[in-house]
């Protein structure tokens, strides 16, 4: 399928590994120039390699998108920019009496306010040109929350908020916003928690992640390819008319039909 994107200029936050990797990699494969953005610039110099061996237009911009100097460097190596995919790593689990008011903060700071920065920043352009697309990668606990998320839960729900009344706002001059919320996905964050669980249960690392996957209906988890696929149709041509919405990918975990 054409996603009528080929062209098209896209921003990926934290697009080095995992599911912003994934969603940098389809996104190529339909053609669009690549502006990929991760803290660590080993990996992120090794991916973008990867992903322009294929064919595809990809710059990489090492900065910490969660600082207003990072956001400014990406930006400005960006211009004209039609494709913004939203992505920063969850801050960590822990009971709700560890939490200060500076652990909200930077929760916050780094799932909320960053992507809503970005969002203010190149969505004028949008506007003006009359299409755009902007995919915020979230989690599946926005909708089933997590009780030992309790960070992620606050910030992310927060985003989703914003997301709900801005991306009808904008919608009818063709800038579209709509989140994805990832399930258990094969990440490196899914090794770091079956590492820990297996330390906590004196089991195998296998046989963590097999019985955190017996938990999902899909019975595996997810892939980042399927992952980015989402992420690259929701940018596409084909999206218009998908405003706003909270799309899970999770295997069916989350038990919730409305």
């Amino acid at each position: 399928m054409d996603l009528g994107i080929a062209g098209k200029r896209a921003i990926v936050c934290a697009g080095s590994k995992g599911l912003g990797r994934g969603c940098a990699e389809k996104l190529a494969e339909a053609g669009v120039e690549i502006i990929l953005n991760a803290r660590g610039a080993e990996a992120l110099e090794a991916t973008a390699t990867e992903i322009a061996a294929t064919g595809a237009r990809v710059t990489a911009i090492a900065a910490d998108i969660t600082t207003p100097e990072g956001r400014e460097k990406v930006l400005a190596a960006a211009g004209q920019v039609d494709i913004l995919v939203n992505n920063a790593g969850g801050p960590p689990p822990g009971l709700w009496s560890d939490w200060s008011r500076e652990d909200f903060i930077k929760a916050l700071d780094g799932n909320m306010l960053t992507p809503i920065a970005m969002m203010q920043a190149v969505i004028p352009g949008m506007i003006e040109r009359g299409w755009g697309r902007v995919v915020n990668i979230t989690s599946a606990a926005v909708r089933a929350p997590i009780a030992q998320l309790g960070l992620s839960n606050t910030a992310r729900t927060g985003l989703t908020g914003f997301v709900a009344g801005t991306s009808r706002q904008v919608a009818g001059k063709g800038v579209i916003i709509n989140n994805l919320l990832p399930g258990l996905h094969a990440t490196d964050r899914a090794v770091s928690l079956d590492t820990a669980a297996a330390q906590a249960q004196g089991i195998t690392i296998e046989e963590a992640a097999a019985q955190r996957a017996a938990t999902i209906p899909a019975g595996r988890y997810g892939t980042r390819a399927e992952f980015g696929a989402a992420c690259a149709f929701l940018c596409s041509q084909y999206a218009g008319f998908i405003v706003g919405q909270n799309i899970m990918l999770d295997g069916g975990a989350a038990n919730i039909s409305i």
